[in-house]
């Protein structure tokens, strides 16, 4: 695959896809790709000194624009990425490709939650907020509020796992022999052979700072008076939900969602929002992973639900954090005292039940292996505690630091470097599953190729003539 396709496919495209999503349903000239259409041919080959902006392809009936190819442009340039053959070529096909996994998303009913997407959002604005140093720093670093990253990033989050889904969707079935990997790799020179990063064992303790029931009761008075707001006919769900919601992704909708599943939601506001039958009505308060809600139901369909919703979080006070930090540090102490060891507390005294039953041991779902790895390289662990492991040696137990979790909740932790595997050249007698994974990769990266070549040939696609010379990493895009 071409290194600009790789990075493109792999984050910087995507980062154009807001607002698509609500299109991707549409079906319209996305079959028959012999069709022709006079509005479709004039807009794509309208003089560029006539419009502001310029409708460059037409993929099915998603047009791409001049701007969105200058928007990836810049995306990249910011991200430091580079690729291989011209950009002006390889933007707009690898945009088109989006367009095509997207479409076939809608299709095949893939969903990605709110509750999925909204929770990536909040870990990234999390992030940004600690590398910042606070929030007025970051909005004042980028020139734009939270609540405006907010809504720029919720399709762009979306439709990225909408993408990643329907590739795993379809490379699910592909599989490889030990006598293919053997095969593969017995022709390769030694020093082609994969290099194996560094890859680190981990250990953590996590404390979740307390937070004071002030705060929780002023959440819920401000949900309560919310509720007597709308029932008294003031004002309606939908514009509370826009001005006071710090769910992101439904509040700019009024608090709406889309219709989901029991699977889909958060078990507690799943029951709650399954048992409302009037849509008049505002369910009580409840409480679910992500913070506080005031639920009203708007439709049910099957075994799905819509509704809308306006979620509060009660703040982590500084004095809070303080004293999960000494808490920290204590049992640190203690650990290095030998009075117990560090698993024994992750054990016993952790808050992360990801990890404390696992004797503190962190693991990852490793998606494109499909397996359970407990070795991570520094790139798939969580950021926070990448820097802190980064100078460490195994055995070495870190200061207490702050970090979010998968929640998107403030917590505080220490780790400890169980064991590192410096980065080497793959042996196939140690480093099998390496080597298998690199044969399976080509293998899922061959399909996808057909898949999309064939795509392709189905589509309506349409491009301006200066686009019909480029060397495109797909063949068949020019009709």
């Amino acid at each position: 695959m071409r290194k600009g396709n790789k990075i493109l496919m792999g984050c910087l495209a995507v980062m154009l896809l807001a607002g698509m999503s609500a299109r991707a349903g549409k079906t319209g000239k996305w079959l028959g790709a012999q069709k022709d259409t006079t509005s479709a041919k004039s807009e794509v080959q309208a003089p560029q000194h006539a419009v502001v902006d310029e409708v460059i392809w037409v993929v099915g009936d998603e047009p791409i624009l001049k701007s969105d190819v200058e928007a990836a442009r810049l995306q990249a340039e910011v991200e430091g990425a580079k690729w291989g053959g011209d950009p002006d070529c390889t933007i707009p096909e690898q945009i088109a490709v989006q367009k095509l996994f997207l479409h076939q998303a809608a299709i095949d009913s893939i969903e990605v939650s709110e509750a999925e997407v909204n929770q990536s959002v909040d870990q990234q604005i999390n992030f940004w907020i600690n590398s910042a140093g606070s929030r007025e720093k970051l909005e004042e670093y980028r020139n734009q509020t939270v609540a405006q990253m907010r809504e720029q990033m919720h399709d762009e989050f979306k439709n990225r796992e909408l993408i990643d889904r329907m590739r795993r969707e379809l490379v699910k079935d592909v599989t490889v022999t030990p006598s293919d990997v053997r095969n593969y790799f017995r022709n390769v020179p030694e020093d082609s052979l994969p290099f194996v990063p560094t890859e680190v064992e981990v250990e953590i303790i996590v404390r979740q700072p307390r937070i004071e029931q002030t705060e929780i009761n002023r959440v819920k008075d401000q949900l309560r008076n919310f509720t007597e707001r709308v029932n008294s006919g003031e004002t309606s769900f939908a514009t509370l939900a826009r001005l006071y919601s710090e769910d992101p992704g439904s509040a700019r909708m009024g608090g709406e969602m889309d219709y989901m599943g029991r699977g889909m939601l958060d078990p507690t506001f799943a029951s709650v929002a399954f048992n409302l039958t009037d849509p008049k009505k505002i369910s009580k308060i409840c409480e679910s992973e992500f913070g506080f809600h005031i639920i009203q139901l708007i439709d049910k369909r099957g075994d799905k639900v819509k509704v809308r919703h306006l979620l509060m979080k009660p703040k982590v006070s500084a004095d809070a954090l303080a004293k999960a930090h000494a808490r920290l540090d204590s049992i640190s102490d203690d650990i290095k005292a030998g009075k117990f060891s560090f698993e024994e507390a992750a054990t016993y005294i952790s808050e992360d039940k990801d990890t404390k039953n696992n004797r503190g041991l962190m693991a990852f779902n490793d998606v494109q292996n499909q397996i359970m790895t407990s070795k991570f390289q520094m790139k798939d662990l969580p950021t926070e505690v990448a820097r802190q492991v980064e100078g460490m040696k195994v055995g070495d137990i870190s200061a207490p630091f702050d970090m979010i979790n998968k929640k998107g909740k403030q917590v505080v932790a220490i780790v400890k470097l169980k064991s590192r595997t410096e980065g080497h050249k793959a042996k196939i007698t140690e480093d099998f599953q390496v080597m298998k994974n690199v044969v399976l990769a080509k293998e899922k990266e061959k399909k996808l190729h057909d898949w999309v070549v064939n795509k392709i040939k189905h589509t309506y696609v349409r491009m301006n003539d200066r686009y019909k010379n480029c060397n495109f990493e797909y063949q068949g895009w020019v009709k």
